[in-house]
């Protein structure tokens, strides 16, 4: 093993918005979005959540955790409930596990019903819409139901800017594993260097990146990269951004 340099210099922090331009990507013609965080606020969940917890809104990291914990579970173990059923029996541990009584169907109340009416963030409808004028697929994927994800997209009024919504309730199989985002590929028609996978969470980069895909994350507060695996291909601060860099 050759050694380092005493007098080497420590390699500079990445920036938070940058693109990786160590190898130049091929123009993708899809654009492949998660949904929950990445396109929908989920200020309202909080509330909700932390209604439900008597007042403990700063529950809610551990709820959204304990979730996709338990996702991977039921992936793991050949095993299938639905995200909405997944997310009210965590809020019932995580209450649980703080000593809080709640009921099952108060933990599905302050969960479903709020999970299918989030809000678009602010920078979402403008940079969807001007992707699409440039001529890139606009296509989503979520660990949502498809009844969840139609909903939840009439509700926030982005139906109409998206070709085909997806779900992994097809393969019953939570993201990241690797047979959502191949679903996704089979169906459209398309190879893995073509798709360019846009979300908020550097495990669902990271399931993206195991298939081939090209990958864009969009750093909303209080989420953060995985240094464990290879870096996206883009990191922006918000979507608006991203459009610049693609056009």
């Amino acid at each position: 093993m050759s050694a380092v340099p005493v007098n080497a210099e420590e390699p500079k922090p990445a920036k938070q918005s940058e693109i990786n331009s160590v190898t130049p990507k091929p123009r993708p013609t899809v654009i492949l979005f998660d949904v929950n965080e990445t396109l929908l606020n989920l200020a309202p969940l909080k509330t909700s959540v932390g209604k439900s917890l008597g007042g403990r809104e700063d529950l809610l990291p551990l709820w959204f955790s304990t979730m996709l914990h338990y996702s991977l579970v039921e992936t793991l173990s050949d095993n299938y409930h639905d995200f909405g059923e997944i997310g009210t029996a965590s809020l019932m541990m995580v209450a649980k596990n703080q000593g809080i009584d709640i009921q099952y169907e108060d933990a599905k109340e302050a969960i479903v019903t709020p999970l299918r009416s989030l809000p678009p963030h602010g920078d979402v409808i403008a940079s969807l819409k001007s992707l699409s004028q440039n001529g890139y697929r606009i296509i989503s994927l979520t660990n949502s139901s498809a009844i969840g994800v139609e909903t939840q997209f009439k509700n926030a009024g982005l139906t109409d800017l998206f070709e085909k919504r997806y779900s992994v309730e097809t393969v019953k199989k939570f993201k990241p594993h690797p047979a959502p985002y191949r679903m996704v590929l089979d169906d459209l028609g398309v190879e893995p260097n073509e798709v360019l996978m846009v979300a908020a969470h550097a495990w669902d980069l990271a399931g993206a990146k195991n298939v081939g895909l090209q990958t864009a994350f969009i750093a909303r507060p209080g989420t953060s990269l995985y240094p464990n695996v290879e870096r996206p291909d883009y990191v922006v601060s918000d979507l608006q951004e991203l459009v610049r860099v693609l056009k």
